[in-house]
């Protein structure tokens, strides 16, 4: 497993997404994950399934310690009177009495960032977040963020794979020792029938879906949350390791990446150039 240093914790770079999944497909997803060896799972007040993701958790046995848990608090409770009350339900339903990552899940245009950034910290204090970072970030808000809590800002999830260019917010996130996690990895299928992708895959013996995954995991202080509700594709992704793009292949892949954004609801910041 290759990891990357969170503040000092080191977090497995692979982890398991669990957004459109609820029920007792979320449920069964996620234990078939922890099965597979993902030690690496997301989730988010938003996506309605924070009660089955625990119920995986604890259904598995494994010790808690073992497995790095993400949340993140919707708009809807960023004011500062309602995140912690929100995050208490959120590990109600977990199942935990902490999260190792909380995140702001969308910047607000209502809410002042500092009052937000301010209730995670306390959040934080009282020992319920490992760490506290942000959600769908620019290079802009990012900076205000770390102006305002500094090194605090552990981590910003943000839209990122083969199609999309994020060297903005990776050169910031570097040079302030942010980790990037990459949401949506392998462009909602989009990477498919690629010729470059498909090339580089025929010459490992891999998927496109891996060769994408590679892609991001061999990237300094990015991590990739991939979803997916089978079994067989959960294994797929996993089986990453094994391998190792080399120079020729990532400078042909690192040519993909223009500004093809999938996620741009209406309550988006203003992106910053591909």
């Amino acid at each position: 497993m290759i990891s990357v240093d969170m503040h000092g914790t080191q977090v497995p770079a692979l982890g398991f997404g669990t957004w459109q999944l609820t029920g007792s497909t979320c449920e069964k997803a996620v234990r078939a994950a922890l099965e597979i060896g993902y030690r690496h799972i997301d989730t988010a007040q938003v996506y309605e399934n924070e009660t089955e993701v625990g119920r995986a958790i604890v259904d598995s046995k494994l010790p808690r310690g073992d497995i790095f848990l993400t949340t993140k608090v919707w708009m809807s409770s960023l004011a500062g009177s309602k995140v912690a009350p929100s995050v208490d339900q959120s590990l109600k339903k977990l199942r935990t009495d902490h999260v190792d990552l909380l995140l702001i899940h969308w910047p607000s245009s209502e809410i002042p960032l500092a009052e937000t950034l301010d209730a995670f910290a306390k959040v934080k204090a009282a020992g319920k977040a490992r760490a506290i970072g942000i959600s769908n970030f620019t290079v802009a808000l990012m900076g205000e963020a770390v102006a305002h809590l500094g090194q605090e800002i552990a981590c910003n999830q943000v839209e990122y794979h083969l199609l999309l260019s994020q060297k903005a917010v990776l050169d910031y996130a570097r040079r302030h020792g942010i980790v990037v996690t990459a949401y949506c990895p392998l462009a909602r299928g989009r990477l498919a029938g690629n010729a470059v992708i498909e090339r580089v895959a025929r010459r490992h013996g891999k998927s496109v879906s891996q060769v994408a995954l590679r892609w991001l995991l061999e990237q300094q202080g990015v991590a990739a949350i991939p979803r997916t509700s089978t079994e067989k594709h959960a294994r797929e992704n996993f089986a990453v390791f094994d391998f190792a793009l080399d120079a020729e292949d990532r400078r042909a892949l690192d040519t993909l990446p223009g500004g093809s954004r999938l996620v741009n609801p209406g309550w988006s910041p203003a992106w910053d150039a591909a």
